[in-house]
């Protein structure tokens, strides 16, 4: 964990933001995978780390705003928890070490917010994502788990927001830390990747470096030869020779800062001219977009400046035609791009999607748009210094969508659908690399990833 003075300084931020009542931060438990002994991995909640730094189950902290004051409840374990686990700090030890005086056994926890309940007091609490703090809170507040998200503090919301985008120095540290486990990721992927071997067995070396480094995946690997499906989760497949391998992964530390890059390569070693044209554009539409990144610059006109290059750049491949403005405006891209440009990244590989998109990623001055595919942009609103994003253009050619605009006759007068035909079977590329907003644009953080097709085709050389 951080210095205790970087969550007791968070957390006086978080008191000036809120007016009145009592801020319940839940944090979670272990979830079992097929009995209650035999569990995931655990994985703290991000706003309970953010606030109050311990990585431990079954604890939760209140800031009751009236009072100015700071507690953890929690329990210290039992003589059969110490047989199974070992010796383990105290609750007190362990609230000292980021800044908490004051601990209460769980169990006080409904105590303290049924008194507060009972005077009428405003009790601050964020849309739950998991079972076990859904049932949690309507015990302890009487609210059912269908409404929970609706009930949920805007005002607490909005100022969590306010705080976790701007990334302090250490968390930016602690991402570059993650950085040189990406990149031994990526790299290893690309020097294992040839005819004849698993998917799988890419994944389970992949999977292997992130947790040798004291750490995990950022979210599960998405892995395949099949990459026009934009999140695929199964390795089944057999590399072959002329196919193309897309890697969208990231690590998280021990104390979960995440990245997230995605690589495309090809299978046999080198990209056929195909697979290069189409790359070509891709690589051009991400280096355009983050160098156009600065503060004061919403990300929404950065998207929009990706899909006009790549609708550009396969409007002189003959994929696309006509006007490339108007067929941005009217979202004809979208067939080859139909997501976003990127998001907010830090505690969370998505950061702080749990709390709602549209209350991270836009404002009151950037909406989100209802075009299909840039709808799908989780982040629009003007950057700040500190913002920690990714930038991740795509090209796919998704059979199914192309065969419902084909029949629609949708956007004839920019896409080219004989054209579009010879690529079905393509796959898709894209390329991700996370980015720092500094004060004067933008840095790319970590050791640069191979991405050019030079840089790519070395690296898959090395085998």
């Amino acid at each position: 964990m951080f210095d205790k003075t970087a969550y007791t300084t968070r957390r006086e931020k978080l008191k000036t933001l809120l007016q009145d009542g009592i801020v319940l931060l839940p944090g979670n438990v272990d979830v079992p995978m097929n009995y209650k002994s035999n569990t995931y991995r655990f994985r703290q909640d991000s706003n309970f780390l953010y606030f109050f730094g311990l990585d431990q189950q079954g604890l939760a902290g209140v800031i009751d705003l009236d009072n100015d004051s700071e507690t953890i409840f929690g329990d210290d374990v039992s003589l059969d928890d110490i047989i199974w686990m070992g010796p383990q700090p105290t609750l007190k030890s362990r609230a000292e070490q980021v800044g908490v005086t004051q601990t209460q056994p769980f169990s006080k926890l409904s105590e303290v917010l049924s008194e507060a309940r009972s005077k009428g007091r405003k009790i601050h609490f964020l849309p739950p994502y998991r079972s076990e703090n859904m049932l949690l809170l309507e015990d302890l507040l009487g609210i059912k788990p269908a409404v929970q998200k609706d009930e949920a503090s805007i005002e607490l919301i909005k100022a969590i927001v306010k705080l976790r985008s701007v990334k302090e120095p250490e968390e930016i540290l602690e991402i570059e830390k993650a950085m040189e486990v990406a990149y031994l990721m990526h790299t290893t992927a690309m020097k294992m990747a040839r005819p004849g071997v698993f998917e799988h067995e890419i994944a389970g070396v992949v999977e292997g470096i992130a947790i040798s480094a004291n750490g995990m995946l950022s979210f599960p690997l998405i892995l395949s030869v099949n990459g026009e499906t934009l999140h695929n989760h199964a390795h089944n497949n057999k590399l072959e020779a002329g196919r193309l391998l897309l890697m969208d992964g990231g690590a998280e530390t021990s104390m979960h800062y995440a990245t997230d890059h995605t690589r495309t390569m090809p299978v046999s070693g080198r990209f056929t001219d195909d697979q290069k044209d189409i790359y070509e554009i891709v690589l051009k539409a991400q280096i355009e977009a983050i160098s156009a990144i600065r503060p004061g610059k919403t990300f929404k006109s950065i998207h929009m400046l990706a899909a006009e290059v790549i609708a550009c750049g396969l409007k002189n491949l003959g994929i696309m035609k006509g006007d490339v403005k108007s067929a941005v405006e009217q979202g004809a891209h979208a067939l080859f791009m139909p997501h976003g440009l990127g998001h907010m990244m830090g505690l969370d590989v998505h950061d702080m999607e749990d709390l709602g998109e549209d209350h991270v990623g836009y404002d009151e001055e950037v909406q989100r748009s209802d075009l299909f595919g840039t709808a799908f942009l989780r982040l629009g609103r003007k950057l700040q210094q500190g913002f920690v994003l990714t930038v991740e253009p795509g090209i796919y050619f998704i059979p199914a969508l192309f065969e419902k605009w084909q029949q629609e006759g949708k956007f004839k007068e920019f896409i080219n659908y004989e054209k579009v035909k010879q690529y079905i079977g393509f796959g898709g590329i894209r390329i991700e690399d996370d980015i720092l907003v500094t004060d004067g644009g933008y840095r790319v953080l970590g050791k640069p990833i191979p991405k050019t097709v030079a840089d790519v085709e070395a690296a898959m050389g090395e085998r």
